[in-house]
């Protein structure tokens, strides 16, 4: 079968093709300067701008939007409070595995100044930084654990905010592991479930 002499073979054809691609990268490597794309028209936040009519070049948040992962809508859980009160007790479930978390997060953050045992005498406070108070005053065996929450929330005193370090469910389960701090140091026969005190008693009796 001959081929029609108007008809391009097929070599013809992958050439032009090669062609094409070509011409469209030397288009695109022409027209995307290194310098074009790290210097660039770009603003700072909190920068002036005179495109914007307020002269800020940081925009404000579009009203009635919420960020995602923002939506906290548990008042107690976000903030710690109920109204304008420190919620008392944990929102939370206490388990096990809250206060093996919370020590953790407690020995990395919260050690250094108030020391694993809580009593302010960490090893920053042994270098001579103003020592905090001591978990176990009775000011703060009766504070609400709310304000624990908001402490690391919003800092206090010499402290500062923790929010951008510890995520809130980590600042409730630190919560949790001082209020079992305070009650080791402060436990009485009462709050040993009736089943191992047959336990301690044994103890009691063999170091007499």
């Amino acid at each position: 079968m001959h081929r029609r002499p108007d008809t391009p073979s097929k070599s013809t054809t992958s050439a032009r093709r090669r062609a094409g691609w070509a011409a469209s990268w030397l288009v695109l490597v022409l027209g995307c300067s290194k310098e074009d794309m790290v210097i660039q028209p770009r603003v700072k936040p909190y920068q002036e701008s005179a495109f914007f009519v307020d002269g800020q070049a940081s925009r404000p948040l579009v009203a009635g939007t919420i960020a995602r992962g923002q939506l906290h809508l548990d008042q107690a859980y976000y903030q710690g409070k109920l109204g304008d009160l420190l919620v008392d007790k944990i929102p939370a479930e206490v388990d096990r595995a809250l206060l093996e978390r919370g020590q953790e997060r407690f020995n990395i953050y919260c050690s250094p100044c108030h020391s694993r045992l809580g009593d302010g005498r960490g090893m920053i406070v042994q270098r001579g930084f103003p020592p905090p108070p001591s978990f176990h005053d009775q000011r703060l065996l009766d504070a609400p654990a709310g304000h624990y929450f908001n402490v690391i929330t919003n800092g206090y005193g010499a402290m500062y905010s923790y929010a951008s370090r510890i995520p809130t469910d980590d600042r409730w389960a630190i919560v949790a592991y001082i209020r079992a701090l305070q009650l080791s140091q402060h436990a009485t026969l009462d709050d040993v479930p009736q089943e191992n005190r047959s336990q301690l008693e044994e103890k009691e009796s063999t170091k007499r």
